[in-house]
This record gives C-alpha cells, sequence and structure tokens, in this order.
C-alpha cells in the first residue's frame, strides 16, 4: 500500500508555461498603430 501512496502525478511538479506567442503579436501590433500614429501626427505637424 505504501507504494500507491509514494506515486504522484507528474503535472504537479512539471508545469508547462503558457503559450504568449498571441500576446507578443498583439502587443507589437499595438505598438506599430501607436509608432505609425506618431509618425503621422509629426508629419501634419512639421507640414504646417
Amino acid at each position: 500500500m505504501s507504494s500507491v501512496q509514494e506515486r504522484k502525478p507528474q503535472t504537479d511538479t512539471q508545469k508547462e508555461e503558457p503559450n504568449l506567442k498571441g500576446t507578443f503579436i498583439s502587443v507589437m501590433l499595438i505598438g506599430l498603430f501607436i509608432i505609425v500614429s506618431w509618425a503621422g501626427v509629426f508629419a501634419l505637424f512639421i507640414g504646417r
């Protein structure tokens, strides 16, 4: 009976990190939008 209690599932000791690829792409797209917006406003400012 002691051998049954000694076995623990490996999910407790081995945790996988979540896949953050979608989050990274979203952050990059938002950053790109901010940079393009800033460049557009700067171009309007310089043009006037």
